[in-house]
């Protein structure tokens, strides 16, 4: 099965079993600012996993595309991604443990037809000092089901990790259970470090063995005599894991079972597709495979060959797709900047594998391409996808010729008439390395160490990202200095200090609070965005937004600084509105009847339901509707109180294509 049909049959088999097909979240979290991401499947399901009730009902199912930047350094071997999807079922205190088990089992077998004499599983070994019993009911529910196939199924107890590296497995062992380490779900750890108050409970992953030879003895010393399901050597791959959210955990560090449990089954749909094909090179399968071979024809080199840089590009690339569909863009801050290091980590990679002209316009379309049915919006959006990473990939290109030709530069070792050896950089100088033939005068080799200094005049003066110098030292065979960051990061903070650019803090989004200014400037931002798209048009579109009682601030798609005329006619209109004491109320409505005819950020996703403002009447007269959470004032007459008027302060880039506006009532 290719990875499209994978997903599709996915979520026909739940929802042949009642469960309702739900839509993807949005990769940057909209009421969760303790992260930047949406990182795992279950992430917004969190409230409804915490008791909220879910609109659509107790047995739940999708496809999540989740993003995880922390695992960029592990890209470019065979299994990793950053962008990657999860397939999920949920049960919201309805079935339990026996037919979670049951239909995973029957999905990975007779739909994607696994072999199951490669299917490993796991479960909880119990946690005594707290009274949670080891998870037979698990085992002897997955031994039954091996069973029926021919297949005696062993369990063996390994504990923490540490432990299976000790012991290793045996021929004929399947079922093994994992100390809290390893199968144990709580939003932060184990049984010892679970939140009070938070529901939890024993898991039970599946493995996949991606060889095909028999599980002997004697087959398992060719592995490492100590090979394990969860150990790292690559012989098994995780395809999924089901959560038995079956407790709570109160004062005192006491357990109770829940009433109703909740079921949360998540499966990586890339490592999935990848067993499917067993092949352990998950770049092989139908999502990945076309850009791989995309990137074959443009630099016309060899996958064979060329591995590790075509993965970094695929994956970079695709994951900066996904990123710039739910309408992050390329900046120096948050989720901006995670996106421009991913496409300027591509672009490196690109340039290394002699692909030297602009080439990001020719991958999108075969990004887009493979989530065409699926994700319909990634498609609709690929004309403004490409023009944000091609202005990226224009940018950096210039500064990245510049930083490698200034890297090598920096690099060379001359001679002084002092008799050491010195770079570019008087702070970095040095005996000259060992193994180098010293020379009258002039060029002797290379320096092997990049310093601090040398990281930061590279940023500094030819904005080189100080990840790039790292990666550029590793590429040439340099060491990176011990005390590179604390220099780099001291040299950073007195240029700051200088030149006065430091910041007070990050953009966010949303309100700082919901006092009576901040729900004032909430309003007056509904009422400016609405008069941007009149005065500029209707490609203005929200890119985020910063309300605190002071200011409002707002960003937005336009390619172009705003003319004093065209700042002084939105200002008027929205005075004008303010002075209709237009009532604001909100409604929810259907999502399909309302998406396209309101307002809305770019690369929102919503329910079935939204809850829509109005500045008017919903049925009648009214200036504008937006899809907005609040709050807002009842009337925009109360925002000239105090004979306030509208007032924009500062219009600015953003970022490229990305306009920032700043204003205020006074």
């Amino acid at each position: 099965m290719t990875t499209q049909e994978i997903r599709s049959a996915y979520l026909k088999f739940f929802a042949n079993r009642g469960h309702v097909i739900i839509p993807r979240a949005n990769l940057v979290p909209k009421e969760d600012a303790t992260t930047l991401f949406t990182g795992s499947g279950m992430q917004p399901m969190i409230p409804y996993l915490l008791g909220a009730k879910h609109p659509s009902g107790t047995r739940l199912t999708d496809s999540q595309v989740c993003f995880r930047a922390d695992d960029i350094d592990e890209v470019g071997d065979n299994r990793h991604t950053t962008s990657f999807e999860m397939l999920g079922n949920w049960s919201l205190g309805d079935y339990f443990k026996k037919e979670q088990i049951h239909w995973i089992f029957e999905f990975l077998t007779e739909v994607v037809k696994l072999d199951p004499n490669k299917l490993y599983v796991t479960a909880f070994i119990g946690a005594p000092g707290y009274d949670i019993p080891k998870d037979t009911e698990a085992a002897e529910i997955w031994q039954e089901l091996f069973r029926k196939q021919g297949i005696d199924a062993d369990v063996a107890d390994l504990g923490s990790e540490a432990d299976g590296y000790n012991r290793g497995m045996k021929a004929g062992e399947r079922i093994f259970y994992y100390d809290g380490s390893k199968n144990w779900w709580s939003r932060n750890g184990g049984p010892e470090t679970t939140p009070v108050g938070d529901p939890c409970g024993p898991d039970s992953e599946m493995f996949f063995r991606l060889d095909d030879s028999p599980h002997t003895d004697d087959e398992q010393r060719q592995w490492g005599e100590h090979c394990h399901p969860n150990c790292d050597c690559g012989r098994f791959i995780e395809i999924g894991n089901n959560v038995f959210m079956a407790y709570r955990k109160e004062a005192e560090g006491r357990f109770v079972l829940l009433e109703k449990p909740n079921i949360d089954h998540g499966a990586g749909l890339e490592r999935l597709a990848a067993a499917a094909i067993n092949d352990p090179d998950m770049f092989k399968i139908s999502l990945l495979w076309p850009i791989i071979k995309q990137l074959e024809r443009l630099s016309g080199k060899d996958y064979a060959a060329e591995q590790l840089p075509m993965r970094i590009i695929a994956d970079h690339l695709r994951a900066a797709t996904w990123l710039a569909v739910d309408g992050v863009v390329p900046s120096n801050t948050a989720q901006g900047y995670v996106m421009r290091r991913f496409i300027r980590r591509a672009i490196r990679q690109a340039h290394a594998l002699g692909l030297r002209d602009n080439f990001v316009h020719e991958v999108i379309p075969v990004i887009a391409d493979s989530y065409r049915d699926a994700f319909p919006e990634v498609t609709e959006r690929e004309v403004e996808v490409i023009n944000i990473l091609v202005i990226e990939e224009k940018q950096f290109r210039s500064t990245l010729e510049r930083g490698l030709r200034e890297f090598e530069k920096q690099s060379l070792v001359l001679q002084k008439d002092d008799g050491t050896y010195s770079s570019q950089i008087p702070a970095a100088t040095k005996p000259l390395e060992p193994g180098v033939t010293p020379k009258s005068s002039g060029y002797l080799g290379k320096f092997s160490v990049l310093t601090g200094d040398m990281m930061f005049k590279l940023f500094d003066t030819h904005g080189f990202p100080v990840e790039l110098s790292k990666e550029e030292a590793q590429r040439r065979g340099m060491k990176i200095a011990t005390d590179a960051d604390k220099i780099y990061t001291e040299l950073m903070n007195e240029q700051r200090i200088r030149s006065r650019t430091a910041t007070t803090g990050q953009f966010k989004g949303g309100l700082a609070d919901h006092s009576e200014m901040s729900t004032k400037y909430h309003t007056a931002t509904h009422l400016m965005y609405k008069a941007l798209r009149i005065v500029l048009g209707d490609h203005v579109i929200q890119r985020g937004s910063n309300i605190t009682p002071e200011r409002l601030r707002f960003d937005f798609s336009h390619s172009g600084k705003m003319t004093p005329e065209q700042i002084k006619h939105v200002e008027d209109i929205v005075n004008a509105q303010i002075g209709k004491d237009w009532p604001m109320g909100f409604r929810e409505e259907k999502t399909a009847g309302v998406l396209g005819k309101v307002l809305g950020a770019f690369g929102d996703r919503y329910g079935d339901l939204v809850k829509i403002y109005t500045v008017g009447d919903p049925d009648g007269e009214h200036y504008s509707r937006e899809i907005c959470g609040g709050p807002h004032v009842d009337h925009t007459g109360v925002l000239a109180e105090g004979g306030k008027r509208f007032r924009i302060k500062k219009e600015e880039s953003s970022s490229a294509g990305v306009r920032r506006i700043k204003a205020v009532l006074e």
